[in-house]
């Protein structure tokens, strides 16, 4: 992917549309390595400037980027399809982009990680299309400063759909999809979900790299509506012990760039298993699954992730989260989950704490290769993983996903796909930073630690 090169008459187009939309500001921002959006901003009088890399910025400040206060600084150059209006903030325009260092594309930068992945997929005839179920939690901090749920009488052990709950929290979800529909994400539904204080909006698929723009920029809007209204927006995967934990899951498929109809729908004598989509769909799925371990590196990316890919750890008696290295039709107890609605591919090994960026390249990478590989997934287990004995388990033989951050990131290291996906700095920085995360994690002293042992021995 060469660095981009803009018509000086097209930008200034744009730059007028801007200006009679109200904008006075631009952020130039791109993806640390955790997906958090960072920026500068730039008055619109320079936005061809913007345009055309002049912000640049130190990534020794940032996580993952492979920097140090020694090196050149990196240039973000703004995708132009991309810039959007904030509706909660009018004047100002976001516009998400790649990094590049000394005039080339920049290997860490993740927009750049999935944007190859992407010229990849079409240089086969495939658009990957990826719809994110952005599940987070509103709450407040208690005098101690842990969370609570933002509602005090949110306190149903099963408050899944709970219409009042939904009712009371329609100041802030109206406000919420009001912006979405004037992004034109095109919301189809939200409701108030398993856990004390949360919530999920579904809205419309796109192509994978928009859609990684949406979540990042989703993050953001949260966030800013939950602090206006005195609450606090988390995307933490497992913020109680006892309660459902938040989920990203991704819904895949393929198209063809020609024509954009979608690969994952069965034609005749295609649907091998019976479950609704095609054997170019079957054949994606055994690529995911085959790289399993080191996806959920990826896809679940924290400490706390783990806490949440359990069977049992809910009041509502479910955690609703994968356990196992297996697929489905219409089974939320599986990683894979196959709908029947639609033809697509949903894992449910993926938390709110994505970098969407580096997940969905890495698993349109395993997917691609489980293409080309001409992978069989087997046929779908009709079961309830969660209730399966070890013995029931070892005759379906399937695997435990990891069970840590460790493990995963393990097999993220032992798996040659990441390395060729990241790119070799990426990858080892990926690797060196989720080590002394779950090394911190070890090295500090919880609130069970004195529960267990404080007044024991």
């Amino acid at each position: 992917m060469p660095t981009p090169q803009y018509d000086s008459a097209e930008l200034e187009r744009i730059r007028e549309r801007l200006r009679s939309e109200g904008i006075e500001y631009c952020m130039a921002t791109f993806a640390d390595g955790h997906g958090i959006a960072k920026c500068k901003t730039v008055p619109l009088d320079h936005f061809e400037d913007m345009m055309h890399g002049s912000e640049l910025f130190t990534g020794a400040a940032l996580d993952m980027l492979g920097q140090s206060p020694a090196d050149d600084e990196l240039a973000v150059w703004p995708d132009p399809d991309a810039i959007v209006q904030l509706p909660w903030r009018p004047n100002v325009a976001f516009a998400p982009g790649n990094l590049h260092l000394h005039g080339e594309p920049y290997s860490m930068c993740p927009r750049t990680v999935l944007t190859r992945q992407a010229e990849r997929a079409a240089g086969r005839g495939f658009v990957f299309n990826l719809g994110m179920e952005t599940e987070f939690f509103f709450v407040r901090p208690d005098h101690l400063g842990r969370p609570e749920p933002w509602n005090p009488r949110d306190t149903l052990e099963k408050p899944c759909y709970d219409a009042i709950g939904m009712l009371e929290s329609l100041h802030f979800l109206d406000e919420m999809v009001g912006y979405m529909n004037a992004l034109g994400w095109d919301v189809h539904s939200f409701d108030h979900e398993d856990g004390n204080g949360q919530y999920e909006f579904d809205f419309s698929y796109t192509n994978a790299v928009a859609m990684a723009d949406r979540f990042m920029l989703f993050r953001m809007m949260a966030k800013e509506i939950a602090r206006s209204h005195g609450y606090e927006a988390t995307f933490m995967p497992k913020p109680w012990s006892d309660r459902t934990g938040g989920g990203a899951h991704f819904n895949m498929s393929l198209a063809a760039v020609d024509g954009g109809e979608n690969l994952f729908a069965p034609g005749s004598g295609d649907d091998p298993y019976a479950c609704g989509i095609s054997l170019l769909g079957y054949r994606f799925l055994a690529g995911v699954l085959a790289h399993a371990p080191a996806i959920v590196a990826v896809t679940c990316p924290t400490v706390n992730s783990y806490k949440r890919l359990i069977r049992r750890g809910a009041m509502s008696g479910s955690t609703w989260a994968p356990v196992f290295i297996s697929y489905g039709r219409n089974n939320r107890t599986h990683m894979l989950r196959v709908p029947t609605k639609s033809p697509r591919v949903e894992s449910r090994a993926v938390d709110a704490s994505v970098n969407a960026y580096l997940g969905a390249a890495l698993v349109l990478a395993a997917g691609l290769e489980g293409i080309e590989q001409e992978l069989d997934p087997g046929p779908p287990i009709d079961r309830d993983m969660y209730v399966q004995t070890d013995e029931q388990i070892e005759e379906l033989g399937v695997t435990l996903l990891p069970r840590t951050l460790a493990e995963a990131i393990d097999a993220f290291e032992a798996d040659p796909l990441t390395r060729d996906v990241f790119g070799a700095d990426l990858h080892a920085a990926y690797i060196d930073f989720k080590r002394s995360e779950w090394e911190d994690f070890h090295n500090s002293v919880s609130q069970w630690e004195w529960d267990r042992y404080l007044t024991f021995y």
